[in-house]
């Protein structure tokens, strides 16, 4: 260090006051110690004696105790744990970078001693893992010191070193880093082996690396370079993240040896080398632990939804005792010579003594800056009452009349002024409402200071000129309107501005009586403020009360550390020090900041004979004490603690007394005492005489203070709590303890309970507050048999504690303070120190942590929240977060629920830089704390939920008997199977022309023969115009020169596959036509995407290698790109089947060829990849294209005059159906009736259009024409989405009944279609618990856990539908939740595989009931729905059985033994913050993983972790195991509109989703 040999005695004055002030800043945390050093070395530099070769850099860095305040270890301190004497070391050195208040040594060794016990047992909680860019620290990153900017090198790349070095090092030395790395194989995933996995190609496992080569493998796959590109999952350029195009879709089961070398598989396809996995194992291996409460069975979910109390364990303790007695304080002693009034004793003194001192003020140096006398202070004051009184208005109409209330707007650096303020609205008869100064229009709390001064009644506000000018102003230089405050008038009361009273004018100072005197400001635990009214008469009794029981005597002086607007400031240091004559000496806050031995100076210099200070004052005295070596504090008789009452007061009363015995002070007259804004001075110690023994301690079992008992700690000291008394009660009181909740019975004498008080000095009433007085101020207290024990009324005080020995009282906590979780009781304050004691020198920035309580899911859940320190690193904030909870576990016996840690400085403050408990609170509830570390612990402290489902194990359906009719689903006798069935397709009229053209390729002829120059498609661009056009002639000979074209070059037989690849337009459906002329069978591909081709192009690749496509036919551009060199980086372009380009067609009149088909054969195949990543192809023959044609034809009522729109994607499904074989068969044109659109469309018309309405309805746009607005999607229908659709367009002359949705699946691509002549689509409410249990039942609309579903359109012509159970295959009653099957002559074929699987073939496509219709065939959607008949008529006059689909079987997740459906939990958690602009959901070995796009700021991510924990636990009783946040459009969504969810499990677990943070909820 650079003060060796320095004698800092010997120093002048001022170099040893900056050195003080350097070591407050470094024990603050406003300095490095770097820069702390280098200072200090600068200070010093001129007086080192200068030694030859003695460098600075002596390695004695362990300083004594009280040399030094630095607040983190030095790098050549020994580690942590190395012995206990470098921790005892530590806990002294620590310095204020702790909040001093809660500061015990007993109780940092019991921490650590609880923390050395987990040690062995070691748990190795898994990180979270955050992006790179992600938390730039704001508030203090923004004024970084000079000393650090030097650094040459780029420290990103330092960092990353070092970040690789340090992994590499870590996981070839800790071999439980990478704990058990073998995955249970016997944990399925979740849903892919639910009924219907459709059939998967097994792949080879790979071979596995060694295993040190994997983790460098690893560890070099996580160290992005933070310039290269990430992966993209959303098959777009990085650039245009926002718009999605379409998935990566690297299918499960096929070409993952392609598409994915980067991970390993085990033998169910579980990676294993994945950053991500070896984490979710931590998590298991985590949760694998017993919890400590038992989970007690709750409630069984049948029809009752409230969570029963859990069974009490009988080993809990009891209070044992007989009922208390109230406690009588000693008598108020009458002195003859006691004013009758405040403002009496005031006018004596002014007139009698007028040179006698009042008040001194310090500057911010701590050197007195003026002193008031009592003649002053009275003339002030009286000069202010005229003022008040005469002066503001005019003479008939008075702005002020006696009684207004006032507030006093004064900071705490001017007590003067407020002085005057307080004492000339007592002798104008107004009422001072003391506030604190408003510093911004957004100040924490402001909102609630609006209340006070609303409820008060308040309109004018009384300043200092100083005071005024420091607040925030509009531009035109009025003070702005503070969020919440009523209109205020501000009066500025420097002396210069006040009235002398002219002779004749006299106060009017009556005997006190019960008039309200002032209002003190109170905050409750909620956060409301609300104002204590003090009466004249309690005002003056309180004023004796402290007088006799503090024994003042005139004359003396008093040092006031506290704030003298409110508490014991004002009690003590204005009124009652008025009353007798003494010398105050105030000592504000900002002096105590710049110079913390201020006070102690004061003290000594003006031979103070009280001092009324906080444990943080006598802290911070200690810390600072070193330089003074002459300080004689012998003078004091009484040293009142304020918050003495803090069971963390102890440690610091003992410090201080052991510091500064040397130095005069006595034992005996250190006085905590215990006081509240409603009751005032509760109690007090009284000094006790000079050698007589101090008073006991208790020390208490923490456990039994949980449950309101008071023992003696015996077993763990560990968790035991010190407790010092806070003396005897106050002259003239009564006080009781009565339970806190409930009636106010009486308490056991070894029971904790709320302190309640009777006595003439305490608060009135909640001012302007009837309803909440009557519960506070006018308690009867009543005995165990419920009859109150008297007549006098008592005031709760807001503290817990009991009588002790010798009617001593002792207070354990405050009410506002109290977490009451699964019926314990924990106190705020002990769990701070708790977290203190974990070393937190390294993580939290000045000690500033808070406690709350949340209430989620039937329980209070324990919220701890703590800055900081700027540079405190990730891994050292991690590894305090988990020590925390295991030493809150250890020593409270309780689960944390969350834990963040935010940037220094970001919490709300209280005036006094203490935090703003309920406002952080509200932060945290809505999403605006944006912390940059967060754990959150729900799977430990949430025990509460139900039951999980043990499912009957059913019998198999094979051993069902076919005649017994007993298990047909839930069917009771004479209830309706559930089935529906659409209007029959009818015969046609002229039977030989169906005969003749009875097929698409036919019907096309046909049509060019007969009407030749019929419009049948158009296509628009971007802009809405027409580019291209085909008729009936035209495309059927385009259609003719691609069949020849196909037979020269391709060399085709017939029935061979040919892949169509086009962008959407009329060359794709020529090229259809082409294929079907040929009698080869079309598959259509979507084309990949040129910007994304590594995503886009496998998939192109799958198709055609499973549908051994025999030439491929396509465009010029396309063909490029097949054989271009960036495809092949991802494919092997060497081995394409023959390409045809098919846009230089020969003009020459093609050859007539037409190969007519047969019924059987297959039209064309039609390959998708379903949300859950199966790749499947299903077979549509002709006969079933025909009829399928035939049945939209009827139910839309399509003519060849009609026109239809389509916003679909040409390639598979209904979309197909739409483009290629509607027109053709139905003959009607392409274009602008019957729209139709996946979902996706409809949510950019919603979003994008929602503002433009108007302005598109003065461009003359009209929609009445529409007839239907179709949404074609293979889900249940988005109720919501459609809704809002339909409210937005009505003004443009949209119908609402238009709009309305289709249903499809992969084994029938059209269920239902809206069609024109049916009735409404109805909607009906779900209850949610009972869907989880695979049942519905139906409730109103707007019942809590309600889901509204909306029927899925109508049946289309020639289909039956029917609800079956899918493990027994046995029909299902009306109303009933199963499978959807379906039987109709347009249903595909079967499944195109590789390998033909004929059995699952069967089972979807043709599949038998167990019973009641055993010859029926019917096909599987793998879609969970039901079938409720309806009050509605259908076209035929009988009522209408609406289809409601609820999810896909695939899709669903199994968690707790109960079915979710994905979107419903994806609906809460969007639901959940502003900031989440999509969201999806998947298990992984039984752990629910939540991916939510963020779209606001990134310090917004991790504000979403807790809050969407809440709301899935609040909505679906489901613990969140994993949350992980993304940029927008990661979620990987298909050209439908539907998220691909296992694409984005599989990137998750790949580790390709660059996420922003992944937190992993313990």
């Amino acid at each position: 260090m650079a003060d060796r040999g320095v004698d800092l005695s010997a120093l002048p004055k001022e170099v040893r006051d900056q050195l003080a002030e350097l070591d407050l800043e470094l024990s603050e945390g406003d300095i490095t110690q770097k820069g702390y050093e280098k200072k200090r070395a600068k200070l010093l530099a001129s007086y080192i004696p200068h030694l030859p070769n003695v460098g600075l850099s002596l390695p004695d860095v362990q300083l004594s105790p009280g040399h030094s305040a630095d607040p983190s270890p030095s790098p050549e301190a020994p580690g942590p744990s190395t012995s206990s004497a470098s921790r005892h070391h530590r806990a002294h050195r620590s310095g204020g970078a702790r909040d001093e208040r809660y500061r015990s040594d007993i109780h940092t060794e019991a921490v650590q001693a609880a923390l050395a016990k987990h040690k062995e047992e070691k748990m190795a909680l898994p990180m979270p893992t955050k992006r790179r860019s992600a938390f730039v620290q704001s508030p203090i990153d923004t004024c970084t010191p000079p000393d650090t900017s030097s650094a040459s090198e780029d420290e990103g790349s330092l960092r990353r070193k070092a970040a690789l070095s340090a992994v590499l090092a870590q996981s070839l030395q800790s071999p439980d880093y990478w704990i058990n790395r073998s995955v249970q194989s016997s944990s399925t995933s979740s849903s892919a082996s639910s009924t219907l996995s459709h059939g998967e190609p097994k792949t080879q496992p790979q071979p596995q690396l060694q295993p040190a080569a994997s983790v460098l493998a690893d560890v070099l796959a996580h160290t992005r370079i933070e310039n290269s590109v990430p992966p993209d999952v959303t098959t777009s350029t990085p650039q245009e993240r926002g718009s999605r195009v379409d998935l990566p879709p690297a299918v499960r089961g096929m070409s993952r040896g392609q598409s994915r070398s980067s991970m390993l598989d085990t033998a169910d396809g579980v990676p294993v080398n994945s950053r991500v996995s070896t984490k979710i194992q931590q998590l298991l291996n985590t949760l694998k632990r017993p919890k400590r409460p038992p989970l007690s069975e709750f409630f069984l979910d049948d029809s009752e939804e409230i969570v029963e109390v859990p069974q009490p364990d009988p080993n809990t303790p009891k209070p044992e005792g007989r009922q208390i007695i109230p406690v009588k304080g000693e008598p108020l002693g009458v002195v003859s010579n006691w004013p009758p009034a405040l403002q009496a004793a005031l006018a004596r003194w002014g007139a009698t003594q007028a040179k006698s001192p009042a008040l001194t003020a310090l500057d911010i140096t701590g050197k007195p800056l003026y002193t008031l006398t009592y003649g002053k202070l009275w003339s002030r004051s009286l000069k202010l009452a005229y003022t008040l009184l005469n002066k503001l208005g005019t003479k008939t109409e008075p702005v002020l009349q006696p009684g207004d209330r006032v507030a006093l707007v004064y900071p705490n650096s001017d007590p003067g002024m407020f002085w005057v303020a307080f004492y000339g609205c007592l002798l104008a008869e107004v009422i001072p409402v003391p506030i604190e100064v408003p510093l911004s229009r957004q100040d924490a709390g402001s909102q609630q200071i609006g209340f006070l001064l609303g409820s008060c009644g308040v309109s004018l506000a009384l300043t200092s000129e100083v005071c005024l000018k420091g607040l925030p102003k509009t531009p035109n230089g009025e003070i702005i309107q503070f969020k919440g405050w009523p209109r205020m008038k501000w009066v500025v009361t420097d002396t210069k501005y006040l009235t002398k009273p002219s002779k004749d004018w006299q106060p009017h100072i009556p005997t006190a009586n019960t008039d309200t005197a002032y209002i003190e400001y109170k905050a409750s635990k909620e956060g409301t403020v609300m104002g204590v009214a003090v009466s004249k008469i309690s005002m003056l009794t309180h004023c004796q009360a402290l007088t006799q029981a503090c024994n003042y005597c005139e004359g003396e002086t008093l040092v006031n550390v506290l704030d003298c607007k409110k508490d014991m400031g004002l009690w003590h240091g204005v009124l009652t020090s008025v009353m007798n004559r003494i010398h105050t000496i105030t000592v504000p806050y900002a002096v105590m900041k710049a110079c913390p031995m201020s006070w102690v100076q004061r003290v000594h210099i003006h031979k103070a004979r009280v001092a009324l200070v906080k444990c943080r004052d006598l802290h911070w005295a200690m810390m600072a004490h070193k330089d003074q070596r002459d300080t004689n504090l012998s003078s004091i008789r009484m040293l009142i603690v304020a918050d003495g009452a803090n069971p963390w007061s102890v440690s610091s009363c003992d410090a201080f007394l052991n510091v500064f015995q040397s130095h005069g002070l006595k034992p005996e007259v250190i006085c905590p005492c215990a006081t509240s804004p409603e009751a005032l001075t509760v109690a007090i110690r009284r000094p006790g005489a000079r050698g007589a023994p101090l008073p006991a301690r208790a020390i208490l079992s923490m456990g039994g203070l949980s449950h309101g008992v008071i023992r003696v700690n015996t077993e763990d000291k560990n968790s035991a709590l010190t407790v010092q008394d806070v003396g005897h009660i106050m002259p003239g009181a009564l006080m009781c303890i009565v339970k806190p909740d409930g009636p106010p019975q009486l308490c056991k004498t070894d029971e904790i309970g709320e302190i309640v008080i009777n006595s003439r000095a305490g608060g009135t009433m909640y001012y302007g507050l009837p309803g909440v007085t009557k519960n506070t101020f006018e308690v009867i207290p009543v005995n165990q048999a419920g009859t109150p024990i008297g007549e006098i009324t008592f005031t709760r005080t807001g503290l817990l504690g009991f009588v002790g020995p010798g009617s001593l009282v002792f207070v354990v906590g405050k009410i506002e303070g109290l977490l009451m979780v699964s019926g314990r009781r924990h106190n705020a304050d002990d769990l701070v120190a708790t977290a203190l004691a974990v070393e937190p020198v390294k993580t939290v920035y000045r000690g500033r942590i808070a406690v709350f309580s949340v209430t989620v899911f039937y329980d209070e859940r324990i919220v701890i929240v703590a800055e900081q320190r700027p540079d405190a690193s990730e891994e050292d904030s991690f590894q305090w977060m988990s020590r925390v909870l295991q030493a809150i576990d250890s020593i409270h016996q309780v689960g944390l629920y969350c834990l963040a840690l935010v940037p220094a400085n970001t919490l709300p403050k209280t005036p006094l830089g203490g935090i703003h408990i309920c406002e952080t609170k509200q932060n945290f509830l809505e999403g605006n704390l944006h912390p940059c570390n967060i754990l959150m612990c729900p799977h430990t402290c949430v025990t509460n939920l139900p039951k999980p489902r043990q499912k009957q194990p059913g019998r198999s359906p094979k051993t069902i008997p076919t005649g017994l009719p007993m298990l047909v689903g839930n069917l009771v006798a004479g209830k309706r199977i559930a089935q529906a069935t659409g209007r029959e397709l009818g015969v046609v009229e002229d039977q030989d022309l169906i005969r003749k053209h009875q097929f698409l390729s036919e019907a096309l002829q046909w049509r060019a023969q007969t009407d030749p120059d019929h419009v049948l498609y158009v296509l628009l661009n971007a802009k809405g115009v027409a580019v291209c056009t085909a008729t009936c002639a035209q495309l059927h000979k385009r259609a003719e020169k691609i069949t020849a074209t196909l037979m020269e070059r391709g060399g085709l037989n017939t029935g061979d596959n040919v892949v169509l690849l086009y962008p959407p337009g009329i060359d794709l459906i020529a090229a259809f036509y082409g294929c079907l002329y040929a009698g080869v069978i079309p598959v259509t591909v979507r084309p990949p995407h040129p910007q994304n081709l590594a995503a886009t192009l496998p998939t192109v690749r799958m198709i055609i290698d499973v549908s051994k496509a025999a030439c491929i036919l396509t465009t010029q551009p396309l063909m490029r790109i097949l054989r271009s060199r960036e495809a092949a980086a991802s494919v092997n372009v060497k081995t394409w089947p023959t390409i045809i380009d098919t846009d230089d067609l020969p003009r020459k009149r093609p050859p007539h060829i037409y190969k007519p088909p047969t019924a059987e054969m297959l039209a064309y195949l039609d390959f998708s990849v379903s949300t859950t990543g199966m790749l499947t192809g299903v077979k549509m023959s002709h006969a079933a294209v025909s009829t399928l044609c035939r049945s939209i034809k009827l139910q839309c009522e399509l003519y060849s005059s009609r026109q239809i729109a389509i916003c679909l994607d040409p390639y598979c499904g209904l979309g197909f159906v739409l483009w290629c074989l509607s027109s053709e068969c139905v003959f009607a044109r392409c274009l602008c009736e019957t729209p139709s659109a996946p979902y996706s469309v409809m949510e950019l018309c919603t979003k994008g259009l929602g503002t433009q309405t108007e302005m598109l309805k003065a461009r003359g746009l009209n929609l009445s024409c529409v007839r239907s607005c179709v949404v074609i999607a293979e889900e249940r229908p988005r109720l919501a989405l459609t809704q809002s659709f339909s409210k937005l367009f009505k003004d443009l002359g949209l119908s609402p009944r238009a709009v309305s949705t289709a249903f499809g699946s992969r084994v029938n691509l059209a269920i239902c279609l809206q069609g024109t002549a049916g009735p409404d689509p109805s909607t009906v409410y779900v209850d949610m618990k009972s869907l989880r249990h695979d049942r519905v039942r139906l409730v109103e609309r707007g019942a809590p856990q309600s889901l509204p579903l909306m029927e899925s359109g109508t049946i289309l012509p020639g289909v039956r539908v029917i609800i079956v159970n899918p493990e027994t295959r046995g029909p299902l009653g009306d109303s009933h939740l199963g499978e959807i099957w379906v039987n109709s002559p347009h249903s595909a074929s079967g499944y195109y595989t590789i390998y033909g699987e004929e059995s699952l073939q069967a089972d979807h496509f043709n599949t038998r009931l167990s019973f009641g219709e055993p010859h029926t065939l019917w096909a599987r959607t793998g879609y969970l729905g039901f079938i409720k008949r309806t009050e509605l008529l259908d076209a035929s006059g009988d009522r209408h059985d609406a289809l409601f689909v609820v999810g896909s079987l695939d899709e669903t997740l199994e968690l707790r033994g109960l079915r979710y459906h994905p979107i419903d939990i994806e609906t809460s958690v969007s639901r959940a913050h502003r900031s989440i602009a999509e969201s999806a959901v998947f298990t992984w070995t039984n752990l629910l993983v939540v991916v939510a796009e963020l779209s606001g700021s990134e310090q917004e991510a991790l504000d979403l972790v807790p809050l969407v924990t809440n709301v899935v636990l609040e909505e679906h009783h489901l613990i969140v195991g994993v949350v992980v946040i993304v940029d927008p459009g990661v979620i990987p969504i298909n050209s439908r509109g539907e998220k691909q969810r296992m694409h984005l499990r599989d990137s998750f677990l790949a580790d390709q989703l660059d996420p922003i943070y992944v937190a992993y909820n313990m």
